[in-house]
């Protein structure tokens, strides 16, 4: 299983309509994606790991695929479309990592 995160760094003055973005945006990418996309989470920061400190991203989706190539198939035909609405939520420059999955055993 693979995990695609866009992360939106905090910035002094920064746009990010939350609302648009849980409720227009990632529900249009939820429905692009289709069955491909096996689960979707939204992060919104909260803080930093300091008491007090301001969070280092304002937002973050986590979505999960079986594998790259499921991504890639079903990312490929709506990339532009998807891309294309970021404007209208945020002036944030997004940053992506795509990861494998691999879940840590609890000890004891």
């Amino acid at each position: 299983m693979i995990k695609v995160s866009v992360l939106y760094p905090a910035a002094e003055g920064a746009r990010f309509d939350m609302d648009y973005y849980v409720d227009r945006h990632v529900a249009m990418i939820a429905e692009l994606l289709g069955a491909a996309l096996l689960d979707v989470e939204i992060d919104q920061g909260l803080a930093g790991a300091a008491p007090g400190s301001q969070p280092p991203f304002v937002a973050a989706v986590h979505m999960y695929f079986e594998s790259m190539a499921s991504f890639q198939t079903a990312f490929a035909p709506h990339a532009k479309a998807i891309r294309k609405d970021v404007s209208a939520y945020t002036d944030i420059q997004p940053q992506t990592q795509i990861a494998t999955v691999v879940r840590a055993r609890k000890q004891g």
